[in-house]
């Protein structure tokens, strides 16, 4: 068992929001923090939007790949962030949850996924600094 604390980041496709929120967390916690990402219906690939939006921040999230949320995956987390995966998500007793509103960059353009990837840098750091831990530079 870790004394790190495990947040999972859960959307429908597993391959936009999510994957930026995990890359985000991974970039500005480094090994302080397990990090998980699932989604309720994983698509094939990443969203290489998503993947480019991350790259211009110097994130590379390219070979990360889409999962399927299982409820194991849900209850050995402490903290999990959905994006809009509704009813779908498993509800564990005892665990912290947040529901962040956020567009969802399927079908958008680099110039609309830029504000989502930038809202999910400012989400992501609230979430260390509530976590009582540092994050890193940008």
């Amino acid at each position: 068992m870790s004394d790190k604390p495990s947040v999972l980041f859960v959307c429908v496709h597993n391959a936009g929001r999510s994957q930026m929120a995990a890359g985000w967390l991974r970039h500005l916690a480094g090994d302080a923090v397990e990090i998980r990402s699932a989604g309720s219906e994983p698509a094939d690939q990443i969203n290489p939007v998503a993947v480019q939006a991350m790259r211009e921040v110097g994130i590379d999230i390219a070979g990360q790949t889409p999962r399927r949320l299982w409820y194991e995956t849900a209850q050995d987390s402490d903290v999990i962030i959905t994006m809009g995966c509704g009813d779908a998500c498993p509800v564990v007793p005892g665990k912290r949850y947040e529901d962040w509103k956020l567009a969802d960059p399927a079908g958008l353009g680099l110039p609309a996924v830029r504000p989502i990837r930038d809202d999910l840098e400012r989400r992501v750091r609230a979430l260390l600094d509530q976590l009582g831990i540092p994050a890193g530079p940008a």
